[in-house]
């Protein structure tokens, strides 16, 4: 797969004057070869809007015209093409390829768009007669060798830093050809004396030693670690035979370095070598890739992209993208690739695997693992950018869970608040776009209902609400949400129906700690699953947390201030001006009691402070 592919020159046909342009579309589309290749759509103005592969040219070009599409970005496109230009290829794999490159090179609106825009660093092994081994953002074509791009730096420092401790390379922009080392033109520096370096500079280090540890740099950077611990096993049993234990020693503690990080690095068994593993996660706009190259069963490289959907592609046309973009990138020759899923593709000497267990499964996991990490990171990013954007997700979700027609844009809960029948009250929160909107919270005072029927009661002040919403013209909501199960579900049903309003309802339930646990939608109402903890359960719960906190808060003050005034109603010479402001004040008898005279006086005077004060002690002497 790898090189220049070999392709016909591109198809073109000349437009007749009298020709309009449904006509000369049809004509090419007629005209195509049944045969591999590519194909370019043009706008009016020339311009590629569109590259696409084909196994067979004349059918999936036809697919376009022959039949209506739904309305999208596919249908927009159809309207925008004016001319078809198309090129030939041996293969689908060739086709692939070339696709690959043409989308690179012209960046068509209507294909997906890689997401590239960071310039990951690589590992260059400078093409010198001492070469010099660095990271580098910049790739030249110099005959230099280079590994990566690592999108992940510390697994790049970490082999950089196993390289410095296992070999002397010099870190110098020196010319060192053998003519300046010669003619004795450089000293020596600190790294020499550190033991850093071994001097090549004044030829205290041969090119044949240098090189031979360039080599065994390499085969580390390809992630060949096992072949070259097994060649200083074998140097160290060496030295040790012929007595020389000291050199022995050295080639020893280079061992266990490079065995520690072939322990760290090793993810599967040390069989798997030279395999190729992909994953891809979605959402509605972007697909996110994760390609691992292992090698000797450690990750030599881990690279994870995203592609910006422009049409309605699928998972499985999304990663045979992924799939060719990494090979080129990274010049694989695996044998073998693992994917998540089938795939209609084929590449040559290639096996495509999908692992059901084992240590291949294991890789796919660790890729899946990855990929949806790298997702979530993403998310995160662009909502702190666009907060709003974290919002609509969550509507959107919501509208996927329950159906709805529309985004929950204006959400309502309700709950009610009695203690046996006592102080009945309701509350009602709104949420608009995910977020509490406190102007728009109510307080409702229970009026039909006798003693403690909470359906009743919720029933009320459904209809009382929504009644006056429909006289005065205000914003109905996209979704009512009650705090408690079908019971309350069914009484909010009924306030509608008994108004003629077709409003969805949902309804949360708690367990028996009266933690948020279900939700329940449709009639008869179904349980729809949440897993706790994601950012849809936190809302919810949210939600039904404030709504009783409300409530709550409303029945207390309500049933606080009952108590305080009928504690002073029993005390001659206090007014309803005096108790009005005892209340807005002090909120219950018993911050009244604890009070001191002098605070009670700053609210009624002294003398009516005196009188509220002996009189609220005596009550409590009494009782």
């Amino acid at each position: 797969m790898q090189g220049v592919v070999i392709a016909t020159p591109c198809f073109v046909m000349e437009k007749s004057n009298s020709q309009s342009a449904e006509e000369y579309l049809k004509g090419i589309v007629l005209n195509l070869p049944e045969t591999p290749g590519i194909y370019q759509y043009l706008n009016a103005e020339g311009v590629i809007i569109y590259v696409g592969k084909a196994k067979n040219l004349k059918r999936r070009v036809s697919s376009y015209f022959n039949k209506e599409h739904q309305p999208g970005k596919t249908r927009v496109l159809v309207s925008k093409i004016a001319d078809i230009r198309y090129i030939v290829v041996n293969s689908e794999e060739d086709a692939l390829l070339l696709e690959n490159n043409l989308i690179k090179k012209y960046k068509p609106r209507y294909n997906v768009l890689l997401k590239d825009d960071k310039t990951y660093p690589s590992i260059c092994v400078q093409s010198e007669y001492f070469p010099r081994v660095f990271k580098t953002r910049k790739i030249i074509r110099n005959g230099s060798t280079y590994f990566g791009p690592y999108s992940h730096a510390p697994s790049m420092n970490a082999v950089l830093e196993l390289i410095r401790h296992l070999y002397p390379l010099r870190t110098c922009n020196l010319s060192l050809t053998p003519e300046n080392i010669r003619s004795g033109k450089f000293n020596v520096c600190l790294d020499y004396h550190i033991k850093k370096c071994a001097g090549p500079c004044v030829g205290l280090q041969s090119q044949e030693e240098y090189l031979k540890n360039i080599g065994e740099i390499k085969e580390i950077l390809k992630g060949n670690t096992q072949e070259v611990a097994r060649m200083l096993l074998q140097q160290m049993n060496t030295l040790a035979q012929e007595m020389r234990f000291e050199e022995a020693q050295k080639v020893k503690e280079k061992y266990a370095l490079i065995e520690s990080y072939r322990a760290k690095s090793e993810v599967v068994s040390s069989i798997l070598h030279n395999i190729d593993v992909f994953a891809i996660e979605e959402d509605e706009s972007a697909a996110f890739i994760n390609y691992l190259h292992i090698t000797n069963g450690a990750i030599n490289q881990a690279f994870t992209f995203e592609y910006k959907k422009r049409l309605n592609e699928t998972k499985e046309e999304l990663l045979a993208l992924g799939i060719i973009e990494m090979r080129e990138r990274y010049k694989s020759l695996s044998r073998e690739i693992i994917v998540p899923f089938d795939l209609d593709l084929e590449l040559t000497n290639v096996t495509f695997t999908i692992p059901q267990k084992g240590d291949k499964k294991k890789l796919l996991d660790l890729s899946q693992l990855n990929v949806k990490q790298y997702k979530a990171d993403r998310l995160k990013q662009t909502e702190k950018l666009n907060p709003e954007q974290r919002s609509i997700r969550l509507m959107k979700e919501i509208q996927q869970e329950l159906h709805l027609d529309k985004l929950p844009m204006q959400i309502e809960c309700f709950d009610n608040s009695n203690i046996q029948g006592s102080d009945p009250v309701a509350a009602c929160v709104v949420f608009k776009k995910a977020k509490p909107s406190k102007n728009d919270y109510r307080k409702y005072n229970i009026k039909t209902v006798e003693g403690p029927d909470d359906y009743a009661s919720m029933k009320e002040v459904v209809k009382r609400r929504y009644l006056r919403a429909v006289e005065e013209g205000t914003t109905l909501p996209d979704l009512i949400i009650t705090d408690g199960g079908k019971g309350q579900m069914g009484a909010v049903k009924q306030a509608l129906d008994e108004i003629q309003l077709s409003i969805p309802i949902a309804g949360l339930a708690k367990d028996k700690k009266h933690r948020t646990s279900e939700l329940l939608y449709g009639f008869p109402p179904q349980i729809i699953g949440m897993k706790q903890g994601t950012p849809l359960f936190r809302l919810l719960e949210q939600i039904q947390d404030e709504v009783h906190r409300f409530a709550i808060t409303f029945h207390r003050d309500k049933r606080s201030k009952r108590q305080v005034a009928s504690a002073l109603d029993s005390i001659k010479g206090i007014g309803e001006k005096s108790k009005t402001a005892l209340l807005q004040k002090f909120k219950s008898v018993k911050r009244i009691k604890e009070a001191s005279i002098e605070e009670v006086a700053d609210v009624v005077g002294f003398a009516k402070a005196q009188l509220i004060k002996n009189e609220l002690d005596q009550s409590e002497k009494k009782g």
